[in-house]
Order: structure tokens, then C-alpha cells, then sequence
């Protein structure tokens, strides 16, 4: 079973297979006898009553178990080949290890699900805890998109292009790749390998001659019949043989090409097919370590330290190296390497393609039963194995090496974000060290497309899943009122927080731990993919208009208040949140106003606080570019959502319903009138003066809007 614990109950189904109906008998009498007295309530004695109630509704087959709390959260999600048989085990009254005893402790009720086989037990194992996330189980929060490449079958020309996300568009998928930089990358020499578009189908459509990319020999330019269709499905296909593995008979296709070419003297062919060639050999030489005896394989080494754990997988596609990942599973310290790993794997291949052989660092229980489930979910045969010699292990070792100094960084910047967490409270003289900090910014053009934008930073750095923007909606507001804003941003998230999670007077909260501490998990990101360090704030996309994780734990968060609220502004921005704030009867949660310096200069910020003088901090205070950080992530990720959501309103704006102007025209006429409104208002001989927009053109923007009244 995946995440069993079964240093915990040592040798647990043996024991239980053997003992037949005669032993459950004699394990519940035992158990009952032991807790006849009333169970105190959250006790061990009263999980077991629980438990054993459970007992007697439990199937006798294969299936999975949900231990559930008081407060109905899923604590525990196992698996196993007789549910009754396992579950029997948490009512003996030894042998149970500390952890165990306050997953039993904790437990008010269980749900079963039978399931034909075990294998089927153990994939709806992993499909639950991804979905429950429950408290006891190992769980992979870095659980990222990967990035594939995508070759498609659903036009007449088929396109190279990047993908992340659900594979719903007819092609083939190559992948994954560990970063869009690798995807990027093999694109590029793919191109010019091959020659196979990138571009869009509607750019592809709308070209009347061959793009710079078929000038600088990228593209075999088939938009404009440049090339036969029938020859462009040649260089499709050996671009679908390489990426499947068959880049050895791709190359010597190309060598015998090259030959021919060269003895019928067509030397500008032979020239071109030896640049194909050299592209296929940079692909496949700056790929990092290129096994020869491996040529598809996902190789992952686990690595404990401080009661933390790191994974780094390496994926290995055509014999090439296509990049590593490290990730940061929530595991229980008590755990060894190989029962972390297991778990982990179920996990991560839910929503990933397997390959055919899986390298490991460290053994893993139930290794046949999991590589029948990955079958039976691949549709080919997977192998997982443990080399110990060999160019294997030395793959192996790598990714080792790697995940242990991945998470020696990670302890490094949590140890460190511990003490400048410890420092801002010096620095605000706050009450506590803060655990969570929210930062609000706006970002609009002369109040159009208005939006403010909240971040969340804590023990971890950025939490990202945790993001909100907000549209503002109040049509009261002066355009470019930057105070009304604030105030509408503040209102809407207090309101719903008071709503949702009423304030209660809280305890001084103790400083961070490290991770491996006390509160290691607790102080977890919400997101899926790891919290981003502050170092690099500007890591990964902004979330858009809607977007977020759709955990439990991530809603959970969604209802935390913050330790600290820093407001991107001086003592105007700081008076409106104040005002808001107090409004609504908040009055314990510290607000710090954070003004530019003279010319916006960074490192001489002032910062404002109610009741107090406002101060600076010294030019190479770290506590100085910290809070930098955190205010330049707040605007970089509410700039993000203003321009996403002006792209959209330019994209429904009336512009498109006026025949024959399309997306270039529409670009340029709302740069350089910069609002719908703008060209409404403008005259013939102004729509003539924008750059790209001819006589016709004009004379259709300036018809549309003047022979409609009220517009």
C-alpha cells in the first residue's frame, strides 16, 4: 500500500493473512477488554471504539480505507488486500508507533471502497490522496504542469508547438520536460532539423508570403506553397520519428540523402540536408549527460534531511537528457526513504505518462504490484528498478547528488527566510513574527481595466496558489482614484475573511521553525508546485482572472488572516486602508505603507505606520530588500493581471466587428489612441495618421462609429 507505515506495523499482512477469522476474533477481544472503561474523548481508547465499530461494516476484500476526523477532514487514505484485515491492526493495543497512535486518536469514523484487484486499490489510492490531501499520508505538493511538445494532427500542416495542461487537442505528445527552457530549446533545433512550423493556424492562414522564420531556414514555409504538401509530411514525420526514439535511423536517412544529393550534384540541397544534420547532433550534444544504454527512462533519488525530503527526477527521452526537477514531498519524519519514495511515485504518474523503465535510488515495498498498476495505466509494460553498478547507477548517483544539494539550498533559504522573518518584526516592531504577509497594490491606464492585486508570503516565500486579484467593480470611483481602489480591494477581502473565518483573539505566535521543525508542514505553501523562494520573485506566470488551487488546503488558506498587511503607497494609501480596516471593526492587524524614494528610487523607501513617525530602514538592511521583494512581486503580479485583462476586453472590444480590420490593425490603432473611446472620438484624418492603417481602413473605423447614433 502506498504510504503504509510499515516500520510502524511490522509485518502486518502476513500476520493478518495468517490469523483467519479465529484471530480478528481474538485481536477485537483483546482490544475490547483493554478499553472497557469510557474512552476520554480525542483519546487513543476512543479512536479504537471507533475503529472497531468500523469493523464490522468492513469488507473482507481488496479496496481503500479513509480514516476520517471529528470535524469530517480525511486524516488517512490506505489501501490494502483485506481492508478488514488491515484496519484490524490499528485497535491492537501495542506496537503502534507515535504517529500511528495520534492518526488513531484522532479518528471518529472510516469509509470503504471495495476494488476488483489490489492494483485498482492502489490507483484509487493515489487518485484520492491528490484529491484529499489527507493529514497522515505522504503527499506531493510540487505536483507542476510539466511542459510537453506537441506535433499536431489537426490541420493540413501540421505545427510544433509547447504545451502544458490536459491533452485535448489531436497529436502527438512528446515529454515531459523539466522546464520550459529544455521545451524552448529543442523546439528551436527542431526547426531547424526539420523545418516544421510554429505558428499559429490563423497566422498561418492569413500569410500571403513566406515568414522570417522560412527566410532564416526554420520553416519550409508550406502557407504559402513554398513547399509540397506531401514533401512537408516527410519532414513532419521524421520529426515524429526522432522525438519517438528513431533518431539514429533519422540521421542516417538524412546522411544517405546528403550522399545522393552531393554525387547528382545539387549541392545547395546537399548543403541544406548537412545543416539539418548538424541541428539533430546540437540537439542531442548539449543535452547535459546523454546515457548510451538508456534511451527511455525516468530515473528519481530521494534525499532526507532535518525532517525534510527532496525528490529530483531526471527525464531521459531518445536517449537524451531532457532536463531534472526537484520536488518536495510532505512527508512524516518517521518515515524511511523507500516508503516516502513509493507513495510519491503512485502520485506523481496519476496524470503523467510512464516510461517504459523507472530508476531508483532506494528500494520501495511492493515494487511488483506497482509496476502492474503503471502498466496496466501506460498500456505497455514499465520496469522499476534499483541498479547498483553500472551506467545506470551512475544516473542514479547524479540525480542523488543533485537531490541533496536541492534541499540543502532549500533548508538554507528556509533557515534564512526564519531570521529575516525575525528581523521585520524587529524592524515594524510588530507583536510576533508574522507567518503570513499580505501586500496590495492596483495597477489600471487612466483608470481603465482597474485591478488590485494581493500576494502572500510566509515561512516558505511567495505561496502563489494563494494570489488574488481583484476587478474593481464600483462605478462611483473617479477614474485613477487610487485611495477608492485600495479601499474596494481592502473592503472585499475583510468582509468575506470576517464572513468566512471570524475574527477570535489569537496567541503570540512563536517564530518560524525550520524546515524539520515544528511546524514544517503546517507553515506549507497551499500550492501544488512548491512555494517560490523570495529570491526569485519573479518566478513563474502570474495566476489570471479566476485562477486557483482547488485543494482544500489552498481554500483553507484563502480564510487565513495575515500577521501583516504592507500597503504599496505612502500616507494617503495607508489612511485609506486604515480607514477601511477600522470600518469594519479590524483593528489588531498591523499596517505598514511602503512610498518610493525620491524619483522612485529603490533602496530609499520610506515606510509609513499609524502613531508612529515615519522611518527608514539603512541602504543595505536585509530586511530592506526584503520587503523590495515582496512590494515588486505585488506589482509585478497586479500589472500582470491588468494587462491580462485589458488583452481581453481589446480582444471583445467593437474593433472586430468592423470588416477588414484585423488583429494588426486593431493593435496598432489602439496604440496610438490608447482607448475604444479614443476612436470613437477621432477624426477621419487622425484614423489616416496611425502608422499601418491605410485610406480604406480609416474610412470603415470612422463609418462604423459615426453611422450608429448613441455610440
Amino acid at each position: 500500500m502506498i504510504a503504509r507505515p510499515t516500520q510502524d506495523l511490522p509485518d502486518l499482512d502476513d500476520a493478518d493473512d495468517s490469523a483467519g477469522p479465529e484471530g480478528e476474533e481474538e485481536l477485537l477481544l483483546v482490544s475490547t477488554e483493554a478499553d472497557e472503561a469510557e474512552p476520554a474523548p480525542g483519546s487513543v481508547a476512543m479512536g479504537r471504539a471507533a475503529i472497531q465499530r468500523a469493523i464490522k461494516h468492513a469488507p473482507n476484500g481488496p479496496g481503500v480505507y479513509r480514516m476520517i476526523g471529528t470535524d469530517g477532514g480525511v486524516l488517512y487514505v490506505g489501501k490494502a488486500k483485506s481492508i478488514k484485515k488491515r484496519i484490524v491492526a490499528y485497535t491492537r493495543p501495542a506496537g503502534l508507533t507515535a504517529r500511528i497512535m495520534r492518526m488513531v486518536a484522532s479518528t471518529a469514523e472510516m469509509e470503504f471502497v471495495s476494488t476488483g484487484t489490489e492494483t485498482e486499490a492502489l490507483l484509487l489510492e493515489a487518485n484520492l490522496i491528490k484529491q484529499l490531501r489527507p493529514r497522515f499520508n505522504v503527499l506531493l505538493r510540487d505536483d507542476k504542469s510539466f511542459p510537453y511538445i506537441l506535433i499536431t494532427k489537426d490541420h493540413v500542416s501540421p505545427q510544433i508547438t509547447k504545451h502544458r495542461g490536459a491533452r485535448n487537442r489531436p497529436g502527438d505528445y512528446y515529454g515531459p520536460f523539466a522546464s520550459v527552457w529544455a521545451v524552448n530549446r529543442t523546439i528551436n533545433a527542431l526547426q531547424k532539423a526539420f523545418l516544421v512550423r510554429s505558428c499559429s493556424d490563423s497566422f498561418y492562414e492569413a500569410r500571403t508570403r513566406p515568414c522570417l522564420l522560412f527566410q532564416i531556414k526554420r520553416c519550409a514555409g508550406p502557407c504559402t506553397g513554398e513547399v509540397a504538401h506531401t514533401d512537408y509530411a516527410d519532414y513532419v514525420r521524421e520529426a515524429r520519428d526522432f522525438l519517438s526514439g528513431k533518431s539514429r535511423a533519422v540521421k542516417e536517412e538524412l546522411a544517405r540523402e546528403m550522399e545522393r544529393a552531393s554525387e547528382e550534384l545539387e549541392f545547395e540541397r546537399a548543403a541544406a540536408l548537412r545543416d539539418r544534420l548538424a541541428a539533430l547532433s546540437a540537439v542531442q550534444g548539449t543535452q547535459g549527460i546523454n546515457p548510451r544504454s538508456v534511451e527511455e527512462a525516468d530515473v528519481f533519488a530521494i534525499h532526507q534531511e532535518g525532517g525534510a525530503t527532496c525528490v529530483q527526477v531526471f527525464f531521459f527521452r531518445t536517449g537524451q537528457n531532457w532536463g531534472n526537477h526537484a520536488l518536495y514531498p510532505r512527508a512524516d519524519r518517521s518515515l524511511e526513504t523507500g516508503e516516502v519514495l513509493g507513495s510519491f511515485l503512485a502520485q506523481f504518474y496519476e496524470d503523467k505518462p510512464c516510461p517504459r523503465l523507472v530508476l531508483l535510488s532506494d528500494d520501495i515495498g511492493e515494487r511488483e504490484l506497482l509496476e502492474e498498476a503503471l502498466s496496466a495505466r501506460a498500456g505497455h509494460r514499465v520496469e522499476i528498478a534499483t541498479p547498483r553498478r553500472g551506467e545506470k547507477r551512475e544516473l542514479v548517483e547524479h540525480a542523488l547528488q543533485n537531490a541533496r544539494e536541492a534541499l540543502g539550498r532549500k533548508l538554507a533559504e528556509s533557515a534564512s527566510q526564519t531570521r529575516l522573518l525575525e528581523e521585520l518584526r524587529r524592524a515594524f516592531e510588530l507583536p510576533d513574527v508574522p507567518r503570513r504577509i499580505e501586500v496590495y497594490d492596483n495597477s489600471h491606464i487612466m483608470g481603465s481595466n482597474a485591478v488590485g492585486g494581493m500576494i502572500v508570503a510566509g515561512p516558505e516565500g511567495f505561496a502563489k496558489s494563494q494570489y488574488r486579484k481583484f476587478n474593481i467593480r464600483s462605478t462611483e470611483l473617479t477614474p485613477g482614484d487610487d485611495y477608492g481602489m485600495m479601499r474596494e480591494v481592502l473592503t472585499r477581502r475583510f468582509s468575506r475573511l470576517m464572513k468566512e473565518a471570524p475574527r477570535t483573539p489569537r496567541a503570540s505566535t512563536p517564530a518560524p521553525s525550520p524546515p524539520g521543525g515544528e511546524g514544517w508542514d503546517e507553515g506549507a505553501s497551499a500550492e501544488t508546485g512548491s512555494a517560490l523562494p523570495l529570491t526569485d520573485p519573479l518566478r513563474g506566470p502570474p495566476l489570471l482572472d479566476g485562477e486557483r488551487e482547488g485543494t482544500e488546503e489552498a481554500e483553507a488558506a484563502s480564510t487565513a488572516w495575515p500577521d501583516l498587511v504592507l500597503i504599496d503607497g505612502g500616507p494617503g494609501q495607508l489612511k485609506a486602508a486604515s480607514e477601511t480596516l477600522a470600518s469594519l471593526g479590524i483593528t489588531d492587524v498591523p499596517l505598514i505603507g511602503v512610498a518610493k524614494g525620491p524619483d522612485r528610487d529603490a533602496g530609499r523607501e520610506t515606510f509609513y505606520r499609524e502613531g508612529s513617525a515615519p522611518f527608514r530602514l539603512e541602504p543595505r538592511d536585509p530586511v530592506l530588500y526584503f520587503v523590495q521583494r515582496l512590494r515588486d512581486e505585488a506589482h509585478r503580479f497586479a500589472i500582470g493581471s491588468h494587462r491580462a485583462r485589458r488583452k481581453k476586453d481589446i480582444t471583445q472590444s467593437g474593433l472586430q466587428e468592423i470588416p477588414g480590420v484585423g488583429p494588426s490593425r486593431k493593435r496598432a490603432l489602439l496604440h496610438h489612441f490608447g482607448t475604444l473611446k479614443a476612436i470613437e472620438r477621432a477624426s477621419l484624418a487622425d484614423l489616416e495618421a496611425v502608422p499601418g492603417v491605410n485610406a480604406a481602413t480609416a474610412r470603415a473605423v470612422y463609418d462604423f462609429f459615426h453611422a450608429k447614433p448613441g455610440r
